[in-house]
C-alpha cells in the first residue's frame, strides 16, 4: 500500500519517510492532490510554528487536499504540528486559525514548566486504542513542543501525557489518528506505531 507523506516544507519529512521505508512501506512524498490518487493512507508530519505551517499548506494548495482526504474518511495520521493544525484555532504567535477539522483549540503549556517540552515522556492510553497494539501502556515516546491540543470532545482523546498537568498526546477519530509526540524519533516503539497505522489502513 502506498502512503502519501504531505510535503509542505516540514523539517521532519525525510525522517518520517525513512521510518516508513524501513518497514518496507511504499512511502512517497506528495506535493499535490494528483500525487495522492493511488495512495491508501496519508501522513501529515510537522515541526515549527502554526502560522508558518498553515501558510505553507495554503500556498501549496495542500490545506484543501488534507481536508478533503479526512472528510472522505480515508486513513490519516498527523504528527506533532500535524496534530495541532487539525484543530479550530491555535494561540501560538498571537493566534492562528487552523484547518478546523477537529473542534477545539491549541494552547500553551502551563506556566511553571520548561518549554519546549523536549525529550522522552510516558504516554498513557484512554481505553485500548488499536493503534497502540503491541505497545505497553505507559511507554515512553519523544516530544518536542510548547503547545498542546484541547479537543472539545474528550471522547476522541486516545492518550494523555503528564507535563505540569495531563495533556492530550494522541487523538483517534474514526480513521483519523494523530500524535503530539514524534514516532519517527521514538525508536522501536515508534516504528511499531507506524506499522500498526499502515496495517489498519490496509485492512
Amino acid at each position: 500500500m502506498k502512503v502519501a507523506i504531505v510535503d509542505y516544507g516540514a523539517g521532519n519529512l525525510r525522517s518520517v519517510t525513512s521510518a516508513l521505508r524501513s518497514l518496507a512501506c511504499d512511502a512517497v512524498i506528495v506535493e499535490s492532490e494528483s500525487d495522492t490518487r493511488s495512495a491508501g493512507a496519508m501522513i501529515l508530519p510537522g515541526v515549527g510554528a502554526a502560522a508558518d505551517t498553515m501558510e505553507n499548506l495554503r500556498l501549496r494548495g495542500l490545506s484543501d487536499v488534507v481536508t478533503r482526504w479526512i472528510a472522505a474518511e480515508r486513513p490519516f495520521m498527523g504528527i506533532c504540528m500535524g496534530l495541532q493544525v487539525l484543530f479550530t484555532h491555535s494561540e501560538e504567535g498571537g493566534g492562528q486559525q487552523c484547518l478546523g477539522i477537529i473542534p477545539g483549540r491549541v494552547v500553551r503549556l502551563p506556566h511553571g514548566v520548561k518549554v519546549p517540552h523536549m525529550g522522552w515522556n510516558q504516554v498513557r492510553y484512554a481505553g485500548e486504542p488499536p493503534i497502540f497494539r503491541g505497545i505497553p501502556n505507559g511507554s515512553d515516546f519523544y516530544f518536542v513542543h510548547s503547545y498542546v491540543a484541547q479537543p472539545e470532545d474528550e471522547s476522541i482523546v486516545a492518550a494523555r501525557t503528564d507535563y505540569g498537568s495531563p495533556f492530550c498526546s494522541a487523538v483517534q477519530w474514526g480513521s483519523l489518528f494523530a500524535t503530539q509526540f514524534h514516532p519517527e524519533k521514538s525508536g522501536v516503539l515508534g516504528l511499531q506505531l507506524y506499522k500498526n497505522f499502515v496495517q489498519m489502513a490496509a485492512a
